[in-house]
């Protein structure tokens, strides 16, 4: 039986807090899918698209990884593609209450899956994707934030953007 976990998120950007959570994950289950939820009520910086490049090129090393992306309930998904593990990834002890809360309306939804969480690198510990999408549109150095190749696509995407 292989061991599938699904790794959600927003990804909007990738940081390297997600890139250690992929890289650990990816060590602990025989495949894992690092999936980006599609919200239609938000304004992402980045396209679904942009996502899925800037997460492939910086998981590009690690085999048993896939980058999807997948609308509606997490545990629906989940099911769907028959795991049994959801992975998040806590920064701080603020991130646990919301992470418990949906963790066990998902277990409500359904106790065939599981929900784990792996604490990030105490140097990641400060980093979240709204961070970065600050720091980047207000033109400030990103760079130690996220992987180099998630580094060029936000670049790219801040180029292509008309200028206020």
């Amino acid at each position: 039986m292989r061991r599938l976990a699904i790794y959600p998120g927003s990804f909007d950007p990738p940081t390297l807090g997600h890139l250690d959570v992929i890289e650990r994950a990816a060590r602990l289950f025989d495949q894992l899918i690092v999936a980006i939820g599609v919200n239609s009520s938000k304004q992402p910086m980045l396209s679904v698209e942009e996502r899925i490049e800037a997460l492939e090129a910086s998981t590009s090393h690690l085999k048993n990884v896939r980058i999807e992306q997948f609308s509606g309930l997490l545990v629906h998904y989940a099911l769907e593609q028959d795991a049994k593990s959801i992975v998040r990834g806590l920064r701080a002890t603020a991130d646990f209450e919301y992470e418990f809360q949906m963790a066990m309306v998902n277990r409500r939804l359904s106790d065939k899956v599981d929900t784990l969480f792996l604490m990030t690198k105490w140097e990641h510990s400060y980093l979240s994707s709204s961070i970065v999408r600050e720091v980047a549109t207000l033109g400030g150095d990103y760079s130690g934030m996220v992987p180099p190749e998630v580094g060029r696509v936000i670049e790219r995407a801040l180029s292509a953007r008309p200028q206020t």
